[in-house]
């Protein structure tokens, strides 16, 4: 079986037989250098996934960490910015509109007597729900008394005062701003002209008037 057979000489059988143990020995080389460079790469895949999924989850508690506290600090942010406009809402209320206020006026006693002096109670009220603001310094109001069917003015508080320093209140929903003004129990003219002289017995009515809410009239009587 080893002896080569055949018409050639037995050299070139014998070298046909080194040339292909060569070639099946290089491919058996190749084979195992290709399967040892595989299991080595996959070794340091491995390791480097291994590295890669550690550094990952060593990552994410990080990148969570810092995620929360930047949320939290949006939150704290978020809570410090509806404090400061609770706080400068509450400390600072809007302006009062008109339309939030209703304004009373009445009358110490119904009957007052020739040369007293009749004193008027005003009242102004918050009718919103709101807290508002507004001043209601003395210039700002006008008390005046007229005839009973309103075609007359006798007086008015604006003729001759013109009024004092600001008062800024603030009003919540529902609640009052009270005034008292006494009335001398004379007339009066606009820029405090002309002479000012008791009023004859009659039946009179006041009026009071913030902004551009005006009072219902309140009847009166001075024998």
């Amino acid at each position: 079986m080893l002896e080569p057979t055949g018409p050639l000489p037995p050299e070139i059988y014998w070298r046909r037989r080194l040339l292909a143990i060569a070639a099946l020995v290089i491919a058996l080389v190749v084979v195992i250098a290709l399967a040892f460079f595989l299991l080595h790469k996959g070794g340091k895949d491995d390791s480097a996934a291994a590295a890669s999924t550690s550094g990952s989850t060593a990552a994410k508690p990080a990148a969570t960490s810092s995620g929360t506290a930047a949320a939290g600090t949006s939150a704290s942010g978020t809570v410090s910015a509806s404090a400061s406009v609770n706080a400068a809402a509450s400390g600072s209320p809007a302006p009062c509109p008109d339309q939030s206020l209703a304004v009373k006026v009445s009358v110490a006693q119904p009957n007052y007597k020739s040369g007293e002096q009749p004193v008027f109670h005003i009242v102004v009220t918050n009718i919103s729900t709101a807290s508002c603001t507004r001043d209601m310094g003395s210039g700002l109001q006008q008390v005046w008394v007229q005839s009973l069917d309103g075609q007359r003015k006798l007086w008015s508080s604006t003729d001759c005062d013109q009024g004092g320093p600001a008062d800024l209140r603030t009003l919540g929903g529902g609640q009052q701003a009270e005034f008292t003004l006494t009335w001398s129990g004379t007339t009066s003219q606009a820029n405090c002209a002309g002479e000012r002289v008791p009023v004859p017995p009659g039946g009179y009515a006041v009026v009071a008037q913030f902004g551009s809410v005006r009072s219902s009239p309140e009847p009166f009587n001075i024998a």
